[in-house]
Protein backbone atom coordinates (compact mmCIF):
# COMPACT_ATOMS: atom_id res chain seq x y z
CA UNK A 1 0.00 0.00 0.00
CA UNK A 2 1.21 3.39 -0.44
CA UNK A 3 1.93 6.04 1.96
CA UNK A 4 -1.04 9.01 1.67
CA UNK A 5 -0.12 11.66 -1.28
CA UNK A 6 2.94 9.93 -2.37
CA UNK A 7 2.28 9.01 -6.02
CA UNK A 8 4.63 6.91 -7.88
CA UNK A 9 7.37 7.20 -5.21
CA UNK A 10 7.38 4.31 -3.76
CA UNK A 11 5.71 2.67 -7.06
CA UNK A 12 8.66 -0.18 -7.70
CA UNK A 13 9.41 -1.97 -10.85
CA UNK A 14 7.94 -4.99 -9.97
CA UNK A 15 4.90 -3.22 -9.82
CA UNK A 16 4.10 -2.45 -6.47
CA UNK A 17 4.88 -0.20 -3.46
CA UNK A 18 8.18 -0.47 -1.45
CA UNK A 19 10.60 1.07 0.83
CA UNK A 20 14.13 0.03 0.25
CA UNK A 21 16.49 -1.69 2.10
CA UNK A 22 19.84 -0.99 1.24
CA UNK A 23 22.33 -2.88 3.63
CA UNK A 24 25.97 -4.53 3.85
CA UNK A 25 26.05 -7.68 5.87
CA UNK A 26 29.17 -9.34 7.53
CA UNK A 27 29.92 -13.57 7.11
CA UNK A 28 27.94 -14.36 9.70
CA UNK A 29 24.44 -12.58 8.16
CA UNK A 30 24.71 -9.86 10.61
CA UNK A 31 23.67 -6.27 9.68
CA UNK A 32 26.46 -4.53 10.25
CA UNK A 33 25.38 -1.47 8.16
CA UNK A 34 21.64 -0.02 6.97
CA UNK A 35 19.89 2.11 4.88
CA UNK A 36 16.00 1.65 5.16
CA UNK A 37 13.06 3.97 3.08
CA UNK A 38 14.07 5.04 0.23
CA UNK A 39 11.25 5.48 -2.39
CA UNK A 40 10.93 2.05 -4.25
CA UNK A 41 11.20 3.57 -7.53
CA UNK A 42 14.26 4.64 -7.07
CA UNK A 43 17.47 2.13 -8.22
CA UNK A 44 19.95 0.21 -6.00
CA UNK A 45 22.51 3.00 -7.58
CA UNK A 46 20.92 5.75 -6.85
CA UNK A 47 20.14 5.14 -3.26
CA UNK A 48 23.65 3.79 -2.74
CA UNK A 49 24.91 7.00 -4.26
CA UNK A 50 22.40 9.00 -1.92
CA UNK A 51 22.77 7.38 0.82
CA UNK A 52 25.39 8.29 4.09
CA UNK A 53 27.17 5.58 3.84
CA UNK A 54 27.90 5.78 -0.16
CA UNK A 55 29.00 9.49 0.20
CA UNK A 56 31.47 8.47 2.61
CA UNK A 57 32.95 5.72 0.58
CA UNK A 58 32.86 8.21 -2.27
CA UNK A 59 34.76 11.02 -0.46
CA UNK A 60 37.28 8.46 2.04
CA UNK A 61 35.83 9.22 5.17
CA UNK A 62 34.52 5.94 5.97
CA UNK A 63 36.42 4.35 8.68
CA UNK A 64 37.90 1.08 7.21
CA UNK A 65 40.74 -1.42 8.02
CA UNK A 66 43.88 -0.22 6.15
CA UNK A 67 44.96 -3.01 3.51
CA UNK A 68 46.10 -5.98 5.07
CA UNK A 69 48.62 -8.78 3.63
CA UNK A 70 46.69 -12.23 2.86
CA UNK A 71 48.27 -15.03 4.88
CA UNK A 72 50.62 -17.20 3.03
CA UNK A 73 51.85 -14.19 0.30
CA UNK A 74 53.33 -10.58 0.30
CA UNK A 75 50.15 -9.45 -1.38
CA UNK A 76 48.20 -6.57 0.32
CA UNK A 77 44.55 -6.88 -0.07
CA UNK A 78 42.04 -3.63 0.78
CA UNK A 79 38.81 -3.51 2.63
CA UNK A 80 36.13 -4.19 0.35
CA UNK A 81 32.81 -3.98 0.13
CA UNK A 82 30.88 -6.40 -2.73
CA UNK A 83 27.79 -5.12 -4.91
CA UNK A 84 26.24 -6.42 -8.19
CA UNK A 85 25.89 -4.24 -11.54
CA UNK A 86 23.67 -1.73 -10.12
CA UNK A 87 26.51 0.07 -7.96
CA UNK A 88 29.76 1.42 -9.68
CA UNK A 89 33.04 0.25 -9.26
CA UNK A 90 34.95 1.42 -6.86
CA UNK A 91 38.49 1.54 -5.21
CA UNK A 92 36.78 -0.26 -2.09
CA UNK A 93 33.55 -1.76 -4.14
CA UNK A 94 33.66 -4.70 -6.23
CA UNK A 95 31.40 -5.46 -8.68
CA UNK A 96 30.75 -8.53 -11.33
CA UNK A 97 32.25 -7.50 -14.71
CA UNK A 98 29.47 -7.03 -17.38
CA UNK A 99 28.16 -8.86 -20.30
CA UNK A 100 27.75 -12.78 -20.88
CA UNK A 101 30.58 -13.28 -23.48
CA UNK A 102 33.09 -13.32 -20.48
CA UNK A 103 36.37 -14.81 -20.58
CA UNK A 104 36.78 -17.62 -18.95
CA UNK A 105 39.21 -15.88 -15.92
CA UNK A 106 35.75 -13.11 -15.65
CA UNK A 107 33.62 -15.68 -16.02
CA UNK A 108 35.06 -17.56 -12.41
CA UNK A 109 35.39 -14.02 -10.99
CA UNK A 110 32.00 -13.05 -11.17
CA UNK A 111 30.96 -16.52 -9.90
CA UNK A 112 33.27 -16.27 -7.14
CA UNK A 113 32.46 -12.91 -6.58
CA UNK A 114 28.17 -13.60 -6.49
CA UNK A 115 28.87 -16.83 -4.00
CA UNK A 116 30.49 -13.90 -1.80
CA UNK A 117 27.10 -11.75 -2.54
CA UNK A 118 25.12 -14.91 -1.04
CA UNK A 119 25.46 -13.50 2.17
CA UNK A 120 23.89 -10.33 1.62
CA UNK A 121 21.12 -12.54 -0.11
CA UNK A 122 21.01 -15.44 2.79
CA UNK A 123 20.78 -12.70 5.63
CA UNK A 124 17.49 -10.92 3.61
CA UNK A 125 15.94 -14.43 3.45
CA UNK A 126 16.72 -15.29 7.07
CA UNK A 127 15.20 -12.05 8.10
CA UNK A 128 12.19 -11.99 5.88
CA UNK A 129 11.75 -16.18 6.62
CA UNK A 130 12.45 -15.34 10.79
CA UNK A 131 9.77 -12.39 10.73
CA UNK A 132 6.59 -13.29 8.89
CA UNK A 133 5.15 -9.74 8.88
CA UNK A 134 7.45 -9.45 5.77
CA UNK A 135 5.60 -12.55 3.80
CA UNK A 136 2.89 -9.97 2.93
CA UNK A 137 3.05 -6.24 2.05
CA UNK A 138 3.06 -3.99 5.44
CA UNK A 139 -0.31 -1.96 5.62
CA UNK A 140 1.16 0.45 7.92
CA UNK A 141 2.51 4.20 7.21
CA UNK A 142 5.78 5.30 6.20
CA UNK A 143 7.52 5.59 9.28
CA UNK A 144 5.45 2.79 11.19
CA UNK A 145 7.40 0.87 8.18
CA UNK A 146 10.47 2.19 8.45
CA UNK A 147 10.90 1.59 12.49
CA UNK A 148 9.49 -1.79 11.13
CA UNK A 149 12.24 -2.89 9.34
CA UNK A 150 15.02 -1.41 11.45
CA UNK A 151 13.31 -3.49 14.28
CA UNK A 152 13.41 -6.62 12.53
CA UNK A 153 17.26 -5.98 11.49
CA UNK A 154 17.57 -5.46 15.33
CA UNK A 155 16.49 -8.20 16.55
CA UNK A 156 17.73 -10.46 13.36
CA UNK A 157 21.17 -9.10 14.55
CA UNK A 158 20.44 -9.96 18.06
CA UNK A 159 19.45 -13.57 17.47
CA UNK A 160 22.06 -14.21 15.17
CA UNK A 161 24.89 -13.10 17.83
CA UNK A 162 22.98 -15.40 20.63
CA UNK A 163 22.59 -18.67 17.84
CA UNK A 164 26.34 -17.35 17.93
CA UNK A 165 26.87 -17.85 21.83
CA UNK A 166 25.23 -20.74 21.98
CA UNK A 167 27.31 -22.22 19.28
CA UNK A 168 30.57 -21.23 21.20
CA UNK A 169 28.94 -22.61 24.76
CA UNK A 170 28.24 -25.98 23.18
CA UNK A 171 31.96 -26.13 21.61
CA UNK A 172 33.53 -25.17 24.47
CA UNK A 173 31.21 -28.08 26.39
CA UNK A 174 32.57 -30.65 24.29
CA UNK A 175 35.93 -29.86 24.26
CA UNK A 176 35.60 -30.04 27.63
CA UNK A 177 34.14 -33.47 27.79
CA UNK A 178 36.32 -34.56 25.27
CA UNK A 179 39.51 -33.24 27.36
CA UNK A 180 40.61 -31.41 23.90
Amino acid sequence: MAPPKSGSRFHNYKGTFSIILLACVDANYKFVLVDIGAEGHNSDGGVFKNSIFGQNLEKGTLDLPCPAEIPGTTKMLPFLFIGYEAFPLKSNLMRSYPGVALSKDKGIFNYRLSRARRCVENAFGIMASRFGIFRKPLVSSLETSTFTVAAAVCLHNFIKSAEEDIALWILRITCHLMDI
